[in-house]
């Protein structure tokens, strides 16, 4: 699961979708790779710096126009830093994609389409003696068996209210604050973004869909083995049309001990459907009520994602849902991970039984 070991170097590409939602993989991998982006192609800002575009990036990183400029700045990989809807490659890409191979970058890319099968690319990776990786591409994966009952390591899976509402961020922050109170806390990707950060992973949405299950629980057992406080980060929501599926998959597989309910304060709506959010009682009860099926898990606290707002707004949202809750909730990338994780760290104490009468070794 780890296929990226190698220290990097990133030219981001992004052109015209940068300061946009949708290069959400280009700002996770900013705020929280460990390796260092050099460059972020889109001419669109093209003479700024990412922190003047995004304005919680905290990155000189300077933003150029072309894939020639960024090369100046010495990069050994080239990331795709967008995630459109359905996951193709923009086509007027190619181009800056093929002459980055041809110079020698290493690709990376994060879409449903694998850009290492596409004749030019390889063509061109094999002239620049440059690799491609396919961050969406699963290994082989067994059925659910059980083996994530067992584990010693308490599992905490963040859930939402929609998709990109800020699960992986909320993971990672608290992973961060349970490690500077000492805790012995680690991250588990499944999504693309988070595997670029993690450097290893599974995208569960790539997974078939009987396996998907069993997808989440290799990555719980694997990671039981080297820390005892795991953060798998959640994806999609569970009323969402398209993507329930993915969302039920990791509920039943990494078999949660509590969950985190991440929300963005300024949705009403599932993006691209018009679909009602779920108000928080009702959210609340769904995901509870389906882990009370196999292995019960209660909402720990709420992580709320006020970018939207000003500090006002941010102050009355987070009051709102812990008066329509009674559970702890906070913003955890605004005001840090602190307050939140200390008032929920109670819930996370504990390991949760399952149902079963029996489970596999």
């Amino acid at each position: 699961m780890n296929r990226n070991a190698r220290h990097r170097r990133y030219a981001i590409l992004a052109p015209h979708t940068f300061a946009e939602s949708r290069a959400k993989t280009a700002h996770g991998v900013i705020a929280y790779g460990a390796d260092p982006v050099v460059a972020v192609i889109d001419p669109d800002h093209a003479g700024k710096r990412v922190r003047d575009v995004v304005g919680y990036l905290r990155s000189d990183a300077p933003i150029v126009a072309s894939l020639e400029e960024a090369l100046a700045r010495n990069p050994t990989s080239l990331l795709i830093g967008v995630a459109p809807p359905g996951g193709a490659l923009p086509s007027d890409w190619r181009g800056a994609i093929a002459r980055a191979l041809e110079a020698g970058l290493d690709l990376v890319s994060g879409l449903h389409e694998t850009l290492g099968d596409d004749p030019e690319f390889a063509a061109a990776a094999q002239r620049g003696q440059a690799t491609i990786w396919d961050v969406r591409l699963p290994p082989d994966v067994p059925l659910f068996s059980g083996r994530a009952y067992g584990v010693a390591a308490r599992v905490i899976l963040t859930v939402g209210s929609d998709c990109a509402v800020g699960k992986m961020t909320a993971s990672l922050e608290l992973v961060r604050t349970a490690r500077e109170r000492g805790a012995d806390a680690r991250f588990v990707a499944t999504g693309q973004t988070g595997i670029m950060i993690a450097g290893s992973g599974i995208a569960i949405d790539r997974v078939i869909a009987d396996f998907a299950p069993g997808a989440a629980e290799m990555l719980v057992v694997e990671n039981a083995r080297h820390a005892s406080l795991l953060f798998v980060e959640g994806q999609g929501s569970i009323n969402h049309p398209a993507f329930a599926p993915v969302t039920l998959a990791l509920l039943y597989g990494a078999a949660p001990d509590a969950l985190v309910l991440v929300h963005r304060a300024t949705r009403t709506a599932i993006e691209s459907f018009g679909t009602p959010i779920m108000s928080y009682r009702a959210l609340i009860r769904t995901y509870e009520g389906l882990c009370a099926t196999v292995k019960p898990a209660k909402v720990a606290g709420i992580a709320l994602n006020t970018s939207d707002l000003d500090e006002r707004g941010a102050r009355h949202a987070i009051e709102r849902a812990r008066a329509e809750t009674g559970l702890p909730a906070d913003d955890v990338v605004r005001y840090g991970g602190a307050g939140l994780y200390d008032a929920m760290a109670p819930a996370f104490a504990a390991k949760a039984r399952p149902l079963a009468a029996s489970v596999a070794p």
